[in-house]
């Protein structure tokens, strides 16, 4: 372990290694990051892989569609395949208020550059050819947002980082931040004690306890959410076109193709906050009733493995991304609601630059942390959340 730093990163996931990555590549000396596990196996290489820009609230377009744009040139910049593919991105809506409140975030992302629309029942199933149409009302369709590998992102990124003189440390736990007056002056870890100038944040649903060490409040509830894979499906190789990322808004029944199967997820709304990262076979009887209703075709197809990750929430949806006013030098990047591995692109280059104390491409001010702090403004919730 080095015995100093510019910039110690903790957590190594996607939006760990998006940060290492955009602060080499800035030049930024002695950029260390202290995963304890291994890179990405926290909830990043737990996830479903879905990119997109469609939210409700501005900032998160903006930052999903800068994020996009970064995807699609991963080969080329950091450096790597990561099987991206923009089959769209498909939601479900039965209910009028949803209906309301989609139309509203189809003004928005067109007024910012973000294709989508809305449509009808019947070019709803023509798109997602597995679903039925009873209880529909209507449904929004982005062309260009998909999915694509988490494993292969974070490969890319901590490939890149180091190539770029960035050093990343995995097997190493941060117990403490020492203070002194109002910085954060020495990150202690298992391994051994690092000086730096500038400490980031980015432990994903574990966040708050590395923020308590700072004596900063990230209030991010770690959140069990699982997910399985189906069987092979022959009908899959007769769709004439790419099957969306379709998610039934309603109950958050989402799946999408993976391999010769699907990979199917669901939310828990009795799911109790926690760090419980066991598979349980308990949401299946949910979920069956979801299928039943929205794919019933899927009933008779096989069910592969399963798993279960963390999801990082935030009280109102939105990230919590930051520097914090004491002490100075900490910045945070976390909170994000199940949106961290499709807005990781961007939210590099936005820590990159409050690290280097320049402005980032959008005002990330309303992500602070003190949005949280009694007598704070109102929170401004993101809608689009699954």
């Amino acid at each position: 372990m080095p015995r100093r730093a510019s910039v110690v990163i903790v957590g190594g996931g996607v939006i760990g290694t998006s940060i290492a990555f955009h602060l080499a590549e800035a030049g930024v000396r002695d950029v260390v990051l202290l995963e304890r596990g291994a890179l990405g196996s926290g909830s990043t290489c737990k996830a479903a892989g879905g990119v997109r820009a469609q939210f409700s609230d501005e900032l998160n377009v903006l930052i999903g569609a800068r994020s996009l744009d970064a995807y699609a040139r991963f080969g080329e910049r950091p450096g790597q395949e990561i099987g991206l593919r923009r089959v769209g991105h498909l939601f479900l809506l039965s209910e009028p208020a949803d209906v309301a409140a989609f139309t509203r975030g189809v003004a928005l992302q067109n007024a910012l550059g973000v294709e989508s629309r809305l449509v009808d029942p019947a070019e709803a199933r023509r798109l997602s050819p597995l679903i039925t149409t009873e209880g529909l009302l209507a449904a929004v369709h982005s062309p260009h947002d998909g999915h694509c590998t988490p494993q292969s992102v974070v490969l890319g990124y901590a490939g890149a980082a180091r190539r770029l003189g960035a050093r990343l440390y995995t097997g190493v736990t941060v117990r403490d931040l020492e203070l002194r007056g109002d910085e954060v002056r020495t990150v202690v870890t298992d391994r051994g004690r690092v000086t730096a100038d500038t400490v980031v944040c980015a432990a994903g649903a574990w966040s708050g306890a590395v923020g308590a060490m700072a004596g900063v409040d990230l209030p991010v509830t770690p959140l069990r959410r699982q997910m399985l894979c189906t069987g092979p499906m022959r009908s899959l190789r007769e769709l004439a076109e790419p099957l969306p990322f379709t998610v039934d808004f309603g109950t958050s029944f989402s799946f999408h193709q993976e391999g010769p199967g699907l990979l199917i997820g669901m939310s828990d709304p009795m799911q109790e906050p926690g760090f419980d990262t066991s598979y349980s076979p308990r949401w299946l009887p949910r979920l069956g009733a979801a299928m039943a209703r929205r794919a019933p075709a899927l009933l008779d197809v096989g069910l592969g493995g399963g798993w279960a990750g963390l999801y990082e929430m935030s009280p109102d949806g939105n990230a919590v991304l930051g520097r914090s006013v004491a002490p100075a030098n900490f910045v945070y990047a976390t909170g994000f609601s199940g949106h961290g591995f499709l807005q990781a692109p961007a939210v590099g280059e936005i820590v990159r630059d409050l690290c280097l104390g320049r402005a980032p491409f959008v005002d990330v001010g309303p992500l602070h942390a003190g949005r949280f702090a009694p007598g704070a403004a109102a929170p401004r919730p993101e809608s689009h959340v699954v």
